[in-house]
């Protein structure tokens, strides 16, 4: 299924079918459930895979395709409503024993009783959308006076992205790392983890860099995460794979941030690890059948990491730049995987994502991986009409003394953009 502006994607063209859906508009073509139900219908299909984006999370595509007698690749649509709500799944997670940051009981009701909460708890805290995901719809509050203003502000960002204006409020956590576990879960009330993901290298609360395993891991907490992330699963009888998104505190302590209801972008760098291909056991769990892993088979081996080439302008905080491809040859050899849509001649327009591709590279151990991805990134031939790529700006992170030294936090990109401005 495709839309007017992916018609000639490196992905359609590869495709054994492909049905055109819509228009390049998201609401007319990867939005528009009608759509992609009648594709579903053409082409006979027993099941729909969501991918990561989109309606990946949306629990009324989900039982819209249940009673359209086409399997949802992904947890039913009563869990995907409880954990794609935010805040109930902070509330249900707490109930499972599972540490949560001091914050707001279920959305707030409005700016008095954020102003109330952020009292209680202390600032800096952090406002975030109910409906949110994919580091959208947050908002930083460093002293209540700002909050009233942000508040109003988060909001409606929420309105208009999510089509949900509800925001609750936790403590925010400075220096922190981003760590994630993936999980995976049977209809037959088995679960495993496969091990985490340290995502702490963001901008505006994107990820950018991914790594397994978290480097500053000691083994018991890595030991403690994970179990963490299956309790929560199996407390909420979760079926398909999730991720588990904690924020590490510079004392050690972690605390859950989110539940993701679906495949994540930097799934690769797990796959890589453990040599687990995460999108066949979401078929194989989607078929009914119980897993065919115990926790003893997932044993992780060296080191891989993620960087995402987007279509951005670092110095210009990130802006993306659309254009036209008149060059694109990817880095190749051992151990290094990229998955693109991109090719010579291909317009990277404004409608979607600026993601150009994912760069995975895998090594013994992470000096051995650095050297790689840093190798393989210096590989890559880009150019094009207007564009500008973050690969340029990913090499200088992977040299910087903090990041090579596994001292970096979810702060990193924004003090390497306050010394270039100064």
């Amino acid at each position: 299924m495709h839309s007017t502006a992916d018609r000639d994607s490196a992905v359609v063209r590869f495709a054994d079918e492909s049905v055109h859906i819509g228009p390049s508009a998201s609401r007319r073509s990867y939005l528009h459930i009608p759509s992609l139900i009648e594709a579903a219908r053409q082409t006979g299909a027993e099941a729909i895979h969501p991918g990561y984006g989109f309606l990946s999370e949306d629990p009324d595509f989900a039982e819209i395709c249940q009673v359209n007698g086409i399997t949802f690749i992904g947890p039913p649509a009563e869990l995907m409503q409880q954990l794609g709500d935010k805040a109930m799944a902070r509330t249900l997670m707490a109930q499972a024993g599972l540490p949560v940051l001091p914050g707001s009981d279920g959305a707030l009701t409005g700016p008095g009783e954020a102003e109330a909460v952020a009292r209680q708890v202390g600032c800096p805290v952090i406002l975030k959308a109910v409906a949110g995901g994919g580091g959208r719809g947050m908002a930083v509050v460093r002293a209540l006076d700002e909050l009233p203003r942000a508040f109003t502000e988060t909001r409606a960002h929420a309105r208009t992205v999510f089509g949900d204006e509800r925001l609750y409020l936790e403590r925010f956590v400075d220096d922190a790392r981003h760590i994630e576990v993936q999980v995976l879960c049977d209809g037959h009330g088995s679960a495993v983890h496969l091990g985490e993901r340290d995502c702490s290298v963001q901008r505006r609360h994107q990820k950018l860099i991914e790594e397994s395993p978290g480097p500053s891991l000691t083994p018991e907490l890595r030991e403690a995460v994970c179990a963490a992330a299956v309790k929560g699963a199996l407390a909420v009888g979760y079926v398909g794979a999730a991720t588990f998104e904690f924020v590490l505190a510079p004392s050690g302590e972690f605390y859950l941030m989110e539940i993701n209801c679906r495949l994540q972008v930097e799934h690769p760098v797990t796959e890589m690890v453990t040599g687990i291909d995460i999108v066949r056991e979401q078929l194989t769990i989607a078929a009914g059948l119980p897993l065919t892993l115990r926790q003893e088979d997932v044993q992780p081996r060296g080191v891989a990491l993620e960087c995402r080439v987007n279509a951005e302008d670092p110095a210009r905080d990130f802006t993306p730049t659309p254009g036209l491809l008149t060059e694109f040859v990817p880095p190749g050899g051992q151990f290094v995987r990229v998955d693109t849509h991109a090719y010579p001649g291909w317009y990277v327009g404004p409608d979607y994502d600026s993601l150009l591709a994912k760069t995975v590279v895998w090594a013994p151990d992470r000096a051995q991986a650095l050297a790689r991805m840093d190798r393989a990134l210096s590989e890559f031939r880009i150019d094009g009409t207007g564009l500008r790529t973050t690969v340029g700006f990913l090499r200088q992170v992977l040299a910087h003394p903090d990041f090579r030294s596994a001292q970096h936090t979810t702060g990193l990109v924004e003090a390497m953009g306050r010394r270039r401005v100064g």
